[in-house]
């Protein structure tokens, strides 16, 4: 993979400098108080090298992605501001980007979205103008080739840096790989994945990963989260699409005396363990109103560390 930065944004000079890359998800308000984005990001900044800033995530409305990545930014975090195809179209979104861009929002994450459905308006509209796919094609040829899809020219061209999702341990299995050559062919530089609570089938993907060199292609974020308790992980595995939690994840949470002590725990192993897999650039952590538990985790997982001492 290239050394040269395509956005100068600090998550992205920590993968390109080999360093493992830590990126955290921020719970966004309801609210038009700027300060409520602070709070929420507060317990995690120290130990992050960028902040998701998620876009209406389960359909439910919530302050814009957008606003708060360039909220962040200011206030001197990296924001990974996050773009689904469900709300906007082509339009709303190529003028979002530059936007964006223009308040210093250097790293943009594409996702197809989830369903109205699933969220509190079930009746609102969807657009899906887009998917995750045709989206990151127009954002490479915003930023490589200075066009909007129009074939209009852009004066002056977003200096961004692109990544996907994927979710290694959905079905179907065979086409995780595929899907995610296809995004990087499309102009994905990072890939974050989905929660990862079954590690044999995480490293299984990955094998298929380095069977085409796509860990060389693009960096590679896996996804991992801290579960309230055993009855939230079997919600979650229940209502969720795409995660799954093996049965020996929730049988270890209900035996414990303090369950939110013991998810920590597993939360601790799997990084420790997903850290030494080949191809492996960062972890995404993930834990919706458990942030608090986030700098523990990386504390006890000895990543900084490690990466301090390979830096010398």
């Amino acid at each position: 993979m290239s050394s040269t930065c395509l956005s100068n944004s600090r998550f992205e000079r920590v993968l390109r400098s080999g360093k493992f890359a830590i990126t955290v998800e921020s719970k966004p308000p309801d609210s038009a108080n700027p300060e409520e984005v602070y709070s929420a990001v507060l317990p995690m900044s120290e130990v992050a090298d960028a902040i998701n800033a998620s876009d209406a995530p389960g359909a439910n409305c919530h302050m814009s992605s957008a606003a708060i990545s360039a909220i962040l930014e200011e206030a001197g975090y990296s924001a990974i501001y996050q773009i689904s195809c469900r709300d906007r179209n082509r339009i709303a979104i190529q003028g979002d980007v530059l936007g964006a861009a223009a308040l210093g929002v250097k790293n943009i994450l594409c996702l197809t979205g989830d369903s109205v459905g699933i969220g509190d308006q079930p009746n609102a509209k969807p657009v899906f103008d887009l998917d995750s796919i045709s989206l990151l094609k127009m954002l490479k040829n915003m930023r490589d080739n200075g066009k909007f899809l129009s074939g209009r020219n852009i004066k002056h061209t977003p200096k961004i840096f692109i990544g996907a999702v994927e979710n290694p341990c959905a079905p179907p299995y065979d086409l995780r790989a595929v899907r995610v050559k296809k995004k990087i062919e499309a102009g994905a530089d990072f890939i974050q994945t989905n929660y990862i609570f079954d590690l044999p089938r995480f490293e299984t993907f990955m094998e298929k990963l380095r069977e085409d060199n796509l860990h060389k292609k693009a960096f590679i974020i896996a996804g991992v989260g801290s579960l309230a308790s055993a009855k939230a992980a079997c919600w979650m595995r229940t209502n969720i699409p795409g995660i799954y939690i093996p049965d020996h994840i929730i049988h270890r949470l209900e035996k414990a005396d303090d369950q939110g002590v013991e998810a920590v725990n597993i939360c601790v192993e799997l990084v420790q363990k997903i850290r030494e897999i080949e191809g492996v650039s960062g972890i995404h952590l993930m834990a919706h109103n458990r942030e608090h538990t986030i700098p523990a985790i990386i504390k006890r997982s000895e990543i900084l560390y490690k990466r301090q001492i390979k830096s010398f």
